[in-house]
């Protein structure tokens, strides 16, 4: 067996998130010697130039203006550059790494990620608003800058181990798994009185706070059936979801010939996060073996589609195409936050998702595609931003 040739220049964008923190572990763990780039962070500063001392980036970055004192405090001799606000990670993201994590959780993920698309690096994508909001737009973009993406999260990963492009016409159906999160065999009544903590809940992974909730709401599975279908141009009508609660087996791909392939592994995001950074070869680390006989049963049941609305209203919005996706991913934000502020109970998230799109349809809101792939996104994100506030005022506050 040759050698292994991995990226050696990195940067990881959203370096203090649960995926950023389990790149630059899954790193350390594999010992691969590399050049880290530039490391960004929203807000934690503490954390941000804790991983700077550990991996000498260039330029470590923080998203929040007011911390850039800080942060250079906390820097200060080491020779790391620092810099700070939006338009810096931007920066940060089109800088010469060969690899790039994108792991900007929401909407703010998408302009460093163009920008790293934009620079012919291999893009590791996590952040999902990139391709809800601007799919097609950022997979060409890429394209035509010699890079590709590789998606990171687990279910993305999973069909693009088992995906073959050169027979992509014999691929009869996606099927993406999904665990339920922590409502799985909670009724609607139950659910409209469920607090923020038993929401935030997951029963299997390791989440931040908005995924959480999006585990919860089941629209995480709604914004991925958008992404796979973007990623490996499949129809809407053939991209599907399963309940597997013991996420075990992370998505699959069947076949016109009646066979069916999945990628099984532990619910662990390193191993997703090393596929990505070591493709198309593997890259051996300490990595969580799955025992299947411990394991003992792997069980499957149908999503419920009326429990859980979010699924039928992802999926409507991909059957319809244009804005629908991203308008309906900034609607959900808005709804994620007034959750999270306690101004909403649970089931009125989906709600407010449902009322923005049919808000946005019967106006005739969304206006004509910009040429430039941000602005338009930005454009549209505002906009879809106005109409679910405006949803969410006319709620009464959740008691």
């Amino acid at each position: 067996m040759g050698a292994l040739s991995l990226p050696r220049r990195l940067s990881v964008l959203g370096c203090t998130g649960s995926v950023g923190v389990s790149t630059l572990d899954l790193i350390e763990k594999s010992g691969a010697e590399v050049e880290m780039i530039a490391l960004t962070a929203g807000r934690n500063v503490e954390r941000l130039a804790e991983q700077a001392r550990r991996w000498r980036p260039k330029l470590a970055v923080i998203e929040d203006e007011t911390k850039l004192s800080e942060l250079r405090d906390r820097l200060a001799g080491t020779g790391v550059a620092t810099a700070a606000g939006p338009n810096a990670v931007v920066e940060a993201a089109a800088m010469d790494a060969q690899w790039v994590m994108s792991a900007i959780v929401g909407f703010a993920g998408l302009g460093p990620t163009l920008a790293a698309a934009r620079s012919g690096a291999i893009v590791a994508l996590a952040n999902k608003e990139s391709l809800v909001c601007s799919g097609p737009q950022l997979l060409r973009i890429a394209k035509l800058a010699g890079g590709v993406v590789i998606p990171v999260d687990s279910e993305h990963s999973a069909i693009f181990q088992v995906f073959d492009p050169m027979v992509a016409q014999h691929v009869s159906r996606l099927v993406l798994t999904a665990s339920g999160g922590p409502f799985r065999g909670w009724t609607r009544e139950q659910m409209r009185l469920a607090s923020v903590e038993q929401a935030v809940a997951h029963p299997m992974w390791d989440m931040g706070v908005k995924i959480s909730i999006d585990s919860a709401t089941m629209m995480n599975k709604g914004l991925e059936m958008v992404e796979a279908a973007y990623l490996f141009a499949m129809p809407a009508e053939r991209v599907d979801v399963i309940v597997h609660p013991q996420s075990i087996i992370h998505s699959m791909v069947e076949y016109v010939d009646g066979s069916t392939l999945a990628q099984l592994g532990a619910p662990d995001m390193r191993t997703p996060i090393a596929c990505a950074l070591a493709w198309p070869d593997r890259l051996p680390w300490p990595a969580p073996k799955l025992d299947l006989a411990q394991v003992g049963q792997l069980t499957f049941e149908a999503p419920d589609y009326e429990r859980f609305p979010a699924l039928q209203i992802a999926k409507d919005a991909l059957a319809a195409g244009g804005a629908a996706p991203a308008v309906m991913n900034a609607a959900n934000e808005v709804a994620v936050a007034a959750f999270l502020d306690r101004r909403i109970g649970f089931l009125d998230i989906a709600a407010i998702v449902a009322d923005t799109l049919e808000c946005v349809e019967a106006k005739g809101l969304a206006g004509e595609p910009n040429s430039d792939v941000l602005e338009s996104a930005k454009a549209t994100d505002a906009m879809a931003r106005r109409v679910a506030c405006d949803v969410v005022a006319g709620l009464s506050p959740a008691t």
